[in-house]
């Protein structure tokens, strides 16, 4: 592969980002209705034989803008994650996970916003986008469920397992409609406050579970 390859390989990436990006601002300002192909040419300017080059339709591109945010957003809460204290009470930690999620949706919160949106809507023509998205909520799912397995690991492995996931099952759904919250009023709404109270609900939740055992 030549000199020739690379810069048509580079070339060809960099307009995709492109496309990726005037498809996300179109989609904060508009919505998926008021998101067109012909809009996301005219904010991108590429021309449409190389947006559709890339992406079929509409909803193989919020697809692919979905999964760009998901992974970025990944990467970061990752991040985040990886420098917690695992030392500390448990109550800190789920209060330290809960603060990461917020950082990261405030950063990223494009897959989380759009998703919900097609989830919702229920396009029985358009389901490329939701069906990535019902598989990004598999992985997070499982995700959460391994944090707070790692946070219970002196429990008996069956209770852990268990408790893991009715805490992974809680924390999404309700993390959903604190997110939901945020995007009815951004600039009163305390996201991270709410996620913080998220935190501690979850770990007196699980002091009742474990009492209850």
């Amino acid at each position: 592969m030549g000199p020739k390859t690379d810069r048509r390989q580079q070339h060809g990436e960099e307009s995709r980002q492109r496309i990726l990006d005037a498809a996300v601002e179109i989609a904060a300002e508009r919505g998926y209705e008021g998101t067109s192909m012909s809009l996301v040419r005219q904010r991108s300017g590429m021309p449409n034989s190389s947006i559709y080059w890339h992406f079929r339709d509409k909803d193989h591109l919020f697809a692919a803008v979905i999964d760009r945010s998901y992974h970025l957003w990944r990467d970061r809460l990752l991040d985040l994650i990886s420098a917690r204290d695992r030392s500390v009470p448990r109550l800190r930690q789920f209060q330290d996970i809960a603060t990461a999620v917020a950082d990261s949706l405030l950063e990223r919160p494009e897959f989380l916003s759009l998703g919900l949106m097609l989830t919702l809507e229920r396009r029985p023509v358009e389901a490329k986008a939701r069906e990535r998205f019902v598989e990004i909520r598999t992985e997070v799912h499982d995700f959460a469920r391994d944090e707070f397995a790692d946070i219970l690991h002196g429990l008996p492995e069956d209770r852990r397992a268990d408790l893991a996931l009715r805490l992974a099952e809680f924390t999404i759904a309700t993390a959903d409609g604190v997110f939901l919250a945020y995007q009815l009023n951004p600039d009163a709404y305390d996201l991270h406050g709410a996620f913080a109270t998220l935190g501690t609900a979850a770990d007196a939740l699980l002091e009742r579970w474990l009492s209850e055992s």
